[in-house]
């Protein structure tokens, strides 16, 4: 296990001067890696970068105001909301991956899905709020699906179906996301006693999954008011 040793200092005595250390290193540097590189993975807005780079303009300017694939799409087409996918859901893998990859290397005494979770959560805090790119970013839902792929690719073919039965049915994709949102911490807390983890990666599983699903319905709270309200954008429909 990495360790980081500092000096504080050096004292007297019959023997010598002896110096004393400090370890900054194991569980608290796992838990600092794992927080760090998830935020900055997160705060990569594709949807942000493909409007700037390849359209030479912002999304946040535009439709809902969100970096997300929807508005991507009809904003500025199929190959800007496809581009904008890819990233998202790639950095929320990474972030969790990584993140795993950090306890298992710093943190041993806990599970590694412990470390997975805490990079996907703060991947997706990073997506909703980038140092990048003065802390406006999207809605989180492709990077917190992202996160799900590396942590438990079961829940997410429920997830997507989860999704798909509102979407079809009223071409609301907002909808479907609130809905796979909603479900998200049931299926994995379900699936992961269904399976018999210990109960450190159940009680871990759960609140990550709470926490992501948490994040995502608060930012899709204009949504739900559009939803009460029956004015929602739905999918297809022309803008106005």
């Amino acid at each position: 296990m990495l360790h980081i040793l500092t000096t504080l200092g050096v004292i007297g005595g019959a023997d010598g001067p002896t110096a004393i250390y400090v370890t900054a290193g194991g569980v608290p540097m796992g838990f600092l890696l794992a927080c760090l590189v998830g935020y900055l993975l997160g705060s990569i807005d594709f949807g942000i970068l493909v409007s700037k780079y390849l359209y030479h303009d912002d999304i946040r300017a535009h439709g809902s105001g969100s970096a997300g694939m929807t508005n991507m799409l009809r904003t500025f087409g199929k190959k800007a909301a496809a581009l904008t996918a890819l990233g998202d859901v790639l950095k929320g893998v990474a972030a969790a991956l990584l993140g795993e990859w950090l306890f298992v290397s710093l943190v041993p005494q806990l599970e590694p899905v412990c470390g997975a979770y805490l990079g996907g959560v703060l991947a997706v805090i990073g997506h909703l709020f980038p140092v990048f790119f003065h802390f406006k970013g999207g809605k989180g839902v492709l990077c917190a699906a992202g996160a799900i792929i590396a942590t438990e690719p079961l829940t997410v073919l429920i997830l997507f179906v989860v999704f798909c039965v509102p979407f079809l049915a009223t071409r609301i994709v907002s909808l479907g996301s609130i809905s796979a949102a909603v479900a998200y911490p049931i299926c994995t807390l379900l699936l992961d006693l269904y399976f018999g983890y210990n109960i450190q990666t159940v009680v871990v599983s759960t609140a990550g999954a709470i926490a992501m699903a948490a994040l995502v319905i608060w930012m899709h709270r204009s949504n739900i008011k559009r939803l009460r309200e029956g004015t929602e954008y739905r999918f297809g429909q022309k803008k106005k």
